[in-house]
């Protein structure tokens, strides 16, 4: 019971910042053999336990027999730690990580010493020391096959419905409005081309007949579009595979990072698609440096991208932050960036230009 871990001792300036925290409402994630950390939270209008990601780094409220408002640190912990003893062995498996936190003015007996510390009254109330300690629970009947479910269970599949379905109705109204001025403008310019009266008036090119010649003529900055249309082929490729991948389960929640990963592995190899896309394009728009277009789509969008995740990163490093990606990870992604991805867009790119070019209907 009471477990130590640890005793700080703050400055006026970490007391504001905790405030601060309080106020806004932050949380503390701690994750327990793939399994995040979740409160228990009853709910008076339903039956059963609702959960909570992390837990709140304090509450404001009123101390016992004050009537002013003061800020309280959650500086100990009970965690319920639920495991299954497996049925073929005396081996365990941890199949639940709950906590209840709770703000506890420690005292303790002689001198502080550490874990070893013995620790005689507590009373709720947070001061300028905070010892932080836990306390362990309990064995469970859930099998580990199912440890998952109440993570699953935490969102609102209601609201999600909903979301989707308001937004499929908002897509659909624009464009049947979009849909229906176009089809009147068209019909009005189609009325205007059967009332020409001479084979002059009907071979002169207006309105909607000038469309075929220039939709598809070469834009200004052209190189730029196939850059585009090319990393748009790669994003919706890497998309596309990571849903299938994700509906046929491959990608389960209790591999922790596994979604991110396979993401990271399929935009590299979509890179081939990538290539061919920008180059086909290219040819189409009488381009001649194939070379050129394919280190525009090897190089552009995913260095913006890694610049921005470098620097926030950096940042992310100098607050010694546990979440920061470390050293070994940054140095994967550029050997699958530099070895994998820009070799396969110039595969692609090769593929894609000594095909004939595409040509514009008349």
């Amino acid at each position: 019971m009471c477990q130590i871990v640890c005793k700080a001792t703050i400055s006026d300036k970490q007391a504001k910042e905790l405030k601060e925290k309080i106020e806004d409402e932050y949380r503390v994630n701690m994750i327990l053999d793939n399994l995040p950390l979740v409160v228990p939270i009853a709910r008076p209008d339903r039956d059963d336990v609702v959960f909570q990601g992390g837990y709140h780094v304090g509450v404001k409220g009123q101390y016992a027999g004050s009537k002013d408002e003061k800020y309280f640190i959650h500086n100990h912990l009970i965690f319920l730690v639920k495991y299954h003893k497996d049925e073929n062995s005396d081996l365990s498996r941890i199949v639940g990580f709950e906590v209840k936190p709770f703000s506890v003015k420690h005292q303790f007996e002689e001198k502080w010493n550490d874990a070893n510390t013995r620790l005689s009254t507590c009373h709720p109330h947070a001061n300028k020391i905070v010892i932080n300690s836990y306390t362990p629970q309990e064995e469970s009947d859930i099998k580990w096959a199912s440890r998952w479910d109440t993570y699953l269970l935490m969102t609102d599949d209601q609201i999600h419905w909903f979301s989707i379905v308001n937004s499929l109705m908002i897509v659909l109204f624009l464009s049947g409005m979009v849909a229906m001025i176009m089809l009147r403008t068209l019909y009005r310019d189609i009325s205007r081309y059967n009332q020409l009266e001479t084979e002059e008036e009907a071979q002169e090119e207006t309105g909607w007949k000038l469309v075929h010649g220039d939709v598809f003529r070469p834009p200004t900055n052209s190189d730029l579009l196939c850059v585009y249309v090319g990393t748009g082929v790669q994003f919706f490729g890497m998309l596309l595979v990571t849903m299938m991948f994700a509906v046929l389960g491959f990608l389960s929640p209790s591999n922790r990072g596994g979604l991110m990963t396979a993401m990271l592995l399929i935009w590299v190899l979509m890179g081939l698609f990538a290539g061919y896309a920008s180059s086909r394009l290219y040819k189409m728009f009488k381009g001649s440096e194939w070379k050129s277009i394919t280190l525009k789509t090897a190089f552009l969008f995913p260095g913006i991208a890694f610049g921005i995740f470098f620097v926030l990163n950096a940042l992310i490093w100098g607050e010694k932050s546990s979440g920061a990606v470390p050293f070994s990870t940054m140095f994967a992604l550029v050997l699958l960036w530099f070895g994998i991805s820009v070799p396969l867009v110039f595969v692609g790119g090769y593929l894609g230009f000594k095909k004939p070019a595409i040509e514009a209907p008349g």
